[in-house]
């Protein structure tokens, strides 16, 4: 297994900087995903990895062999593209072969690591099929037994799954992980869907603006966010920014907007007089009770949407002018709520994220979960 260290690595187009001092340390057999908008930097970064683009200041090492001057395809990487890459004219035999052929290795080798390469993805059989008799998912696996076929150090895979419908992805995305973790090769993913790399990854660093703004497992990047960027790319958040007030006793302090009022974790605020207080919809209690007193952050609002998911309904509330977002798990037809109407919730103090509202950082420790 293959270990990989990218160290102050920047690089520019022109006069648009993609990467930005970027500093990895990617261990042995890890699954490691680069996640973040379109134009952040990460396939930039995932390339110039695999020798396609030279950084102009840095340096990578796979194996603590510095390699920046090794050429692409001396650095024995296996990439999966987006669009799938595989030869129309060749037969699923012949695309996964390609690589081999070119190091020139034994026709029997050959054989061997294309039938090896094709079942662990499940193509035994499809060896004289040509792309054209294939579906998307399936020409993927071809990539995939392609990139294997070589016994790479390192698996590259640029936004393999894009091109797929939504089912596919879920299913693809698992067998990835699945032959990744049974190979051990270590491997680097890129991609913007933020499931995708919540349920795939052993890391995650999540990249703005050719900048890494947080690395983390992905219980850490979704639960402990380091700042704004990360809090409201990965997953669904509210975002009020705030005025402080007083202490409230209880380790609390007073928030406001406009006519709302909240209690919020005083720890890591004494120097603020502003906040940006936020958390996530399906922290947020529905209120049984419509004459409860007794939570702390008893609020009500208007609903002014409803969006059904299958396992959750997500409801858009109007709670004094301010737009709040709840979510409720398990939702039943009957008990619906309708629009124009009024619903009651509780918004744990606990479950509050606080940040500082002139540079996006935390403060304060995290949100309960």
């Amino acid at each position: 297994m293959t270990s990989i260290r990218i160290v102050d690595l920047e690089k520019s187009f022109g006069e648009v900087r993609a990467l930005s001092g970027i500093n990895l340390e990617i261990e042995k057999g890890e699954f490691f995903t680069l996640l973040g908008p379109s134009g952040c930097g990460k396939t930039t970064l995932l390339r110039t990895i695999a020798g396609f683009y030279r950084q102009d200041k840095g340096d990578v090492y796979i194996d603590g062999e510095l390699i920046n001057n090794v050429p692409a395809y001396q650095r024995n990487t296996g990439m999966v593209f987006q669009n799938y890459a595989v030869f129309p004219h060749m037969t699923v035999f012949d695309n996964v072969a390609y690589g081999l052929r070119v190091r020139k290795l034994p026709k029997e080798e050959i054989l061997r690591k294309v039938s090896a390469a094709l079942r662990t993805v499940h193509l035994e059989g499809y060896e004289q099929r040509t792309p054209d008799k294939l579906s998307g998912g399936q020409q993927q696996r071809v990539g995939l037994a392609r990139a294997m076929a070589i016994q790479p150090r390192v698996l590259l895979f640029d936004e393999p799954l894009s091109n797929l419908d939504a089912k596919l992805r879920i299913e693809m995305r698992e067998e990835i992980r699945a032959v990744q973790k049974s190979l051990g090769i270590t491997s680097i993913y890129v991609t913007h869907d933020q499931e995708e790399a919540l349920v795939i990854s052993d890391r995650i660093a999540v990249m703005n603006q050719g900048v890494i703004q947080q690395i983390g497992k992905p219980w850490e990047i979704y639960a402990d966010p380091q700042n704004t960027f990360v809090a409201y790319f990965v997953g669904k958040i509210n975002m009020l920014t705030m005025r402080l007030g007083e202490g409230a006793g209880q380790g609390l302090r007073r928030a406001t907007l406009g006519g709302l009022s909240l209690l919020v974790p005083a720890e890591g605020t004494e120097a603020l007089h502003e906040a940006i207080v936020a958390f996530r919809p399906e922290d947020v209690a529905e209120s049984v009770r419509q004459d409860r007193q007794d939570s702390l952050n008893t609020l009500s609002g208007t609903l002014k949407s409803v969006s059904f998911m299958g396992s959750v309904a997500r409801f858009e509330l109007d709670v004094e002018g301010q737009a709040i977002t709840i979510d409720r798990h398990r939702p039943r037809e009957a008990d619906m709520p309708q629009k124009g109407g009024s619903m009651s919730f509780e918004v744990p103090a606990s479950s509050m994220l606080l940040f500082d509202p002139n540079t996006g950082r935390r403060v304060g420790k995290g949100a309960q979960r």
